[in-house]
C-alpha cells in the first residue's frame, strides 16, 4: 500500500487505490475463525417469519415511490427501482424496516429469549440498518414494551461508546450491572472488530442489508460479507457456549407472499456469494 501511495499520483488515483485496498482488507478480514478453536461450537440461524397486516401491506406498496401503480408489488426488488428515472428505494427500504409487525416480533423473540434464561444473564446483540432508520425502530419498540436496550448514540464519547460495548464484553458483576437492559442495538457499521462472544450469543438481523440506491447499484458480495462479519461478533473463537443462535426476521405479504426480505436474505446468503464474500474462491 505504500508504494501505491506515492505522493507523485493523483488524489483521485490515490482515493480509488485506496478504497480497493480497504474493500479487500475487508473481505479478508472474515477468515478470521481458525477451525480448531471453532470445535464444538454451531451456528444455528433461524428463519422468523412475519406477516404483514393489511394496513401494513398498503404502507408496504405505497412506499415503492416513482413505480407505476400497475408495477407495485410484494415480488419488487431493488434492482427495480431506477434511481435516473426518479425512482426512489430509499423511502422503500425505510417503510420496510418500519413496518410494526417487524419491531413486535423483535420484542416476542428477545423477550422469549430472556424468559428461557432463569438468571436473566443473557444477552443479545440486534444489527441493524441506521441508513434506513432501522436502528430508531428497533429501540423504540424495545423500550416502549420496557425491555430496554443500549445503543451508541452520535453524541457519545469515545469513552462512553466502549463504555457501554464492555457491558456486553464482560460477565455482570455488581447489582448496577444485573439492571442494565439486556439488549445492545449496533447497526451494521459497527460490524467489524468487536468482540462480543464471551457474554453473547444470540443475535438478530432485525432486517436483511442492501446497500444501493436501487438499478444495478447493489453488490451482494459487500452485503453479505458485512452480514458474516456481524455473526462473526458473537460466532468465533473464544465463545464459552456451544450454540450460537442467529435470528433473520422475514417480512412477508399478507398470506404469506414472498416480499423484498426473501429476497434479500436469499441473495445473502447465497453460498457462492459467501464463498466470495469470505475470500475462499479457489
Amino acid at each position: 500500500m505504500g508504494n501505491f501511495l506515492e505522493p507523485r499520483q493523483g488524489r483521485e488515483v490515490r482515493r480509488n487505490i485506496y478504497k480497493k485496498c480497504q474493500e479487500y482488507l475487508d473481505l479478508a478480514a472474515c477468515k478470521n475463525k481458525n477451525e480448531e478453536d471453532m470445535e464444538g461450537i454451531e451456528l444455528v440461524e433461524h428463519s422468523v417469519k412475519i406477516t404483514m397486516s393489511s394496513p401494513e401491506s398498503e404502507l408496504y406498496l405505497k412506499s415503492q415511490h416513482g413505480i407505476a401503480q400497475k408495477d407495485q408489488s410484494y415480488a419488487i426488488k431493488p434492482e427495480d427501482f431506477d434511481p435516473t428515472a426518479g425512482h426512489d428505494v430509499s423511502r422503500f427500504l425505510r417503510q420496510n424496516a418500519n413496518i410494526v409487525s417487524r419491531g413486535q416480533k423483535l420484542v416476542e423473540i428477545c423477550k422469549q429469549i430472556l424468559s428461557e434464561d432463569g438468571n436473566s444473564n443473557t444477552k443479545i446483540i440486534v444489527f441493524t440498518d441506521g441508513r434506513i432508520g432501522a436502528g430508531k425502530c428497533a429501540r423504540e419498540f424495545l423500550f416502549k414494551d420496557g425491555i430496554g436496550c443500549t445503543y451508541l448514540d452520535a453524541e457519545d464519547t469515545v469513552e462512553m461508546k466502549n463504555k457501554k460495548l464492555a457491558w456486553y464484553q464482560y460477565a455482570d458483576v455488581t447489582d448496577e450491572d444485573k439492571k442494565r437492559p439486556r439488549v445492545l442495538v449496533l447497526h451494521f457499521e459497527h460490524a467489524a472488530g468487536l468482540n462480543l462472544q464471551a457474554e453473547c450469543n444470540h443475535m438478530l438481523l432485525f432486517t436483511p442489508l442492501y446497500v444501493g440506491v436501487g438499478g444495478t447499484s447493489g453488490d451482494p458480495v459487500s452485503d453479505a460479507s458485512t452480514e458474516l462479519q456481524a455473526i462473526g461478533r458473537v460466532f468465533r473463537p473464544g465463545q464459552p457456549k456451544p450454540k450460537v443462535h442467529v435470528y433473520r426476521l422475514e417480512l412477508l405479504g399478507i398470506n404469506g407472499e414472498e416480499a423484498l426480505d426473501s429476497h434479500l436474505i436469499r441473495r445473502n446468503t447465497d453460498k457462492e456469494t459467501i464463498q466470495m464474500a469470505v475470500n475462499a474462491a479457489d
